[in-house]
């Protein structure tokens, strides 16, 4: 008959990871409550103007999110597997490294959202001459690149790990 010795040492590694999993349990990406603009105006609220559109106003869709969403989300859970694995368990730290990966290709799906153009009238507000349509290879044309005007959008993506 087999003996087993150490049971200890295991039920106390096993005790730490589980603490270590329960550290943290979700984490939200995105435009969080608290930004706002300037006039006060959410930063949530405007983004998804943007990404879904509003056809009365004359904004058409700018799926910047939504797009990033559906490119990047079958990468998350693998990521966050190795992540897991990597800080030996440790959720808060993992669910953090996530949300800064996720914000970054939120930020990265805006710079990249380059259509449609903008409107005539957002062109002159802007101070660029009508039809000047948006070319990254070309500085002076920056001031029709849509999504992003002052850059305050852009500079409010976060991210917050709940417990």
């Amino acid at each position: 008959m087999a003996t087993v010795s150490g049971g200890e040492k295991l039920n106390s590694k096993l005790a730490e990871m589980a603490k270590l999993l329960s550290n943290a349990s979700s984490v939200k990406v995105g435009f969080l409550a608290e930004s706002t603009y300037p006039d006060g105006k959410p930063v949530a609220m405007i983004a998804a103007i943007q990404d879904y559109g509003a056809p009365s106003r004359g904004i058409p869709p700018r799926p910047f999110f939504r797009n990033m969403v559906a490119a990047k989300k079958a990468e998350w859970p693998g990521a966050i597997k190795d992540l897991l694995k990597a800080n030996g368990y440790d959720a808060l730290r993992t669910l953090q490294q996530t949300g800064d990966a996720i914000a970054g290709q939120l930020r990265e799906s805006i710079i990249n959202t380059n259509s449609p153009p903008l409107a005539a009238s957002t062109l002159r507000r802007r101070g660029v001459a009508p039809g000047t349509k948006y070319d990254p290879g070309k500085p002076e044309t920056f001031g029709a690149k849509p999504l992003v005007d002052t850059g305050h959008m852009l500079n409010s993506v976060n991210y917050e790990v709940k417990a």
